[in-house]
């Protein structure tokens, strides 16, 4: 039997899953070994947290390790966009109706919703920076998605993003309409674009 090559963890990767430590050539003792050493952290039993990371810091990183098909969504993708001034104590994260996340973690906090498949599949964009990434809805999706849940969230947030995002030099109103059209809110949009503009 050839023993496969174990290659180190890098510390330019925060979040680990146990299949890409196997495919590393670690076996389950020795990533007990490097919990037991203070460099890995066991999130749940698919993903691990690496404590020798030393890149730049994202919450949104841990995203992938609790909902591996997450998305994240609403406040939170706004404030990526830096599409309002209101800072969410929770992560908004979608997944599929039909799906469900195992293990919730304490921190970061997650606000799990759960959005029909054609919700949840438009609109995903992937962020890498490094060895990281997350997936996050782009900013017409989003924009569409506070639309949507404007009485839960607020008037008053759903006019500032919609102001926000209207100023902003590189958007796309045919996007924005075409995700309006297909997730049934062109009226709303229509409502508030006669209000705002």
């Amino acid at each position: 039997m050839i023993m496969q090559e174990q290659k180190d963890i890098s510390n330019r990767q925060m979040i680990y899953s146990l299949q890409e430590l196997k495919s590393l050539g670690l076996s389950y003792y020795r990533i007990g070994k490097l919990v037991d050493e203070g460099k890995l952290r066991k999130l749940n039993n698919s993903s691990y947290e690496n404590l020798l990371y030393n890149g730049d810091e994202s919450d949104f990183y841990y995203v992938k390790a609790y909902a591996p098909k997450g998305v994240i969504c609403l406040l939170s993708a706004a404030r990526y966009y830096e599409l309002t001034t209101y800072w969410p104590d929770s992560i908004d994260v979608a997944i599929e109706r039909d799906s469900k996340i195992s293990t919730m973690p304490d921190w970061p906090q997650l606000n799990v919703l759960y959005f029909s498949k054609t919700r949840h599949e438009t609109g995903v964009v992937t962020i890498e920076s490094g060895n990281n990434s997350f997936r996050i809805y782009d900013v017409e999706k989003t924009v569409i998605d506070i639309l949507f849940y404007r009485n839960k969230l607020g008037i008053e947030e759903t006019k500032e993003i919609l102001t926000n995002y209207l100023k902003k030099s590189d958007r796309d109103l045919k996007r924005l309409h075409r995700y309006a059209k297909q997730l049934r809110c062109e009226r709303i949009l229509s409502t508030y674009l006669e209000v705002l503009v």
